[in-house]
């Protein structure tokens, strides 16, 4: 059970769903941010930027959102859920591009402290192809989630065991984006 009585049944909306309802007029700013995050056109594939999402929530030890958004990514992947699993296991050896895997490092850089991320990092970076925009992204992608996530646990909110949830969800998300699942549907 949350720690504050959110006005909605958990079961139904769990995670960051029912703080969103709680506070309409903050979760309409941060759906707006994950959607310009997440969604909007970049050069950076949507599923990848979920999967950084993903990331980042793993590390933070963010059960909902990490399972969320490793959902999300693995819906917008060409190998799914295997491909979320062996990054968020051990992303450099995962099969993905090297520049993946060089903002993947600036993410966890940013996600232990932003101080962490170094000139080397984002040399690396660059040496894989990535734009000043996605090292941008990834830096605000990675900042972001830390506050999801600890909006998320800080409110001690239900994360659903079930994999089914998740990627329900995610069909949500791929088909209509994190603004309209605030008054859409019950999950994010």
């Amino acid at each position: 059970m949350a720690h504050i009585d959110f006005g909605v049944d958990e079961s139904l909306f769990p995670g960051i769903s029912g703080p969103m309802r709680f506070r309409p007029e903050t979760a309409g700013p941060l759906n707006q941010l994950a959607e310009a995050l997440l969604r909007a056109p970049h050069s950076l594939p949507q599923g990848e930027r979920e999967l950084i999402a993903a990331y980042v929530s793993g590390l933070n030890e963010c059960k909902f959102c990490c399972d969320s958004h490793s959902a999300f990514a693995a819906a917008q992947l060409d190998d799914g859920m295997a491909l979320v699993k062996e990054v968020r296991k051990d992303p450099y050896s995962a099969p993905i591009s090297d520049k993946l895997r060089a903002l993947l490092k600036i993410a966890a850089a940013v996600q232990e402290s932003g101080r962490k991320v170094t000139t080397l990092l984002v040399d690396e970076a660059r040496a894989e192809g990535a734009t000043d925009v996605e090292i941008h992204d990834t830096v605000l992608i990675a900042a972001a989630f830390a506050m999801f996530n600890r909006y998320v646990d800080g409110l001690g909110t239900l994360a659903p065991e079930d994999p089914a949830v998740y990627k329900e969800s995610a069909q949500r998300i791929v088909e209509h984006g994190y603004v309209a699942t605030l008054t859409d549907s019950p999950t994010p």
